[in-house]
């Protein structure tokens, strides 16, 4: 029996369209209803070349359910082709052109027999939410738009990067280039193609990459298998985003392995990060020992990504303990088990319980049963304050959705990023001693 779903933290397939508006130079062709355009277009954001509510759309209407879509979207595609000026149109299918089965696949290949940069990928919201939607956008860009190479083509020490889908993360900007910085610094050559500076000409270069770095629990793993597949390139999974110093020098020691480094120059280069990290540590250490208002348990109310990565950094590096965590992106079923047993691989022999749940009221009550044994830091989006002022709790805006803050190029990345929570969570606790 359906549901109503309180607070759902994701949107349907055809979200997908914010990836490719993260690509410089892409941009996406929606087919779809003139509704669904609207209701994305809300959430939409750009790589700086195009205005984010600049997305051609065939407005599939009741004609094109009876008739077919194929002529209108043909039709769309050829004028875009005349008036914007992109290198790569991503065409993406809504609910209404993929139930009437339209052939996208036919409609694409004209073009690209002319040699017009096109390509599609199937992004219906009956089949997915926009993280799925995010890696079959990716899958179809690497098979339809990326050509063959040859092995003695690869570039040592190219190493291309991906991690969370770009805007459905609000520090997608900033992480990606914290964790460019950290790679760089064992004498690798970083390659990502979201945002500021990278785009088609990153794309291009994918293809000779001597490995691919994912950073993510599960979001375009599938995409990022293919591309390996298709290239026979190496794949490093790393499932943690690293934030602070204990899994940021994990990460960096998993990367040196994998590339084949030398142990001493990574345990340099993450002795240098130690180092700094410590400092600014132990200058605020009477605080984060002395701060009673303060409660040693929290919970994480957000995605897989960010659920587990805050859970790590506040156990391992600042020693609090968790109560039950809960995942939000309705996390596929095949991926859960490992995640579970990320949150169990805690230092101290400290376990976490973790819920994939989606439904925000669920949550909620769950969480007001819990025993904080004092003021509770309750890490999630904006619809959680409200949880967190019932609790008298201690509040940190880090999940997405945002709406209290403005994000431009932050990141909670790395060494940095774990400086970073920490002023948000005791900025926090300081806050409730002004009356």
């Amino acid at each position: 029996m359906a549901r109503v779903l309180d607070q759902p933290r994701y949107s349907c397939a055809l979200g997908s369209m914010n990836t490719i508006q993260s690509i410089p130079g892409a941009i996406p062709i929606l087919h779809a209803g003139p509704g669904c355009a609207a209701k994305l277009s809300a959430f939409a954001g750009s790589s700086g070349k195009f205005s984010p509510l600049l997305f051609p759309c065939s407005s599939v209407s009741e004609r094109e359910v009876v008739f077919g879509g194929a002529d209108k979207l043909r039709s769309t595609i050829d004028n875009a082709l005349k008036v914007i000026d992109a290198q790569l149109f991503v065409v993406l299918t809504g609910c209404t052109s993929e139930l009437i089965g339209d052939d996208i696949g036919e409609v694409v290949s004209g073009f690209r027999k002319n040699g017009s940069p096109v390509v599609y990928a199937n992004t219906p919201g009956f089949k997915g939410n926009n993280l799925e939607g995010h890696g079959w956008a990716l899958k179809a860009i690497f098979d339809q738009y990326l050509p063959e190479i040859k092995q003695s083509e690869k570039r040592k020490g190219l190493i291309n990067i991906f991690a969370s889908a770009p805007q459905a993360d609000p520090y997608w900007h900033g992480n990606l280039r914290e964790l460019e910085r950290l790679v760089a610094s064992l004498g690798l050559t970083p390659n990502t193609i979201f945002g500021y500076g990278r785009g088609i000409p990153s794309l291009k270069n994918v293809p000779y990459a001597e490995f691919n770095l994912l950073v993510s629990p599960w979001v375009g793993l599938e995409a990022a298998e293919f591309l390996s597949e298709k290239y026979q390139t190496p794949l490093l999974h790393y499932p943690v985003l690293p934030i602070g110093a204990f899994e940021s020098t994990k990460f960096l020691k998993a990367v040196g392995e994998f590339a084949k480094l030398d142990p001493s120059l990574v345990t340099k280069v993450t002795d240098e990060f130690e180092n700094e990290y410590y400092y600014f540590i132990e200058r605020y250490a009477d605080l984060f020992l002395e701060m009673r208002i303060l409660s040693k348990r929290f919970v994480v109310i957000g995605d897989a990504q960010y659920a587990l990565a805050f859970t790590k950094f506040l156990v391992n590096d600042i020693g609090m303990f968790p109560t039950t965590q809960y995942v939000t992106d309705r996390t596929p079923e095949q991926y859960q088990e490992k995640i579970r047993n990320e949150f169990e691989s805690l230092n101290y022999g400290i376990k976490a319980d973790v819920q994939f749940l989606t439904d925000g009221y669920d949550i909620h009550n769950r969480i007001k049963e819990a025993d904080f044994n004092g003021f509770p830091l309750i890490i999630g989006a904006s619809w959680d304050k409200s949880l967190a002022n019932e609790l008298r709790g201690n509040f940190v805006n880090l999940a997405s959705p945002i709406i209290e803050k403005v994000i431009i190029n932050s990141s909670v990345a790395g060494y940095h990023g774990g400086l970073k929570i920490l002023e948000e969570i005791y900025s926090a606790g300081l806050s409730r001693l002004i009356l």
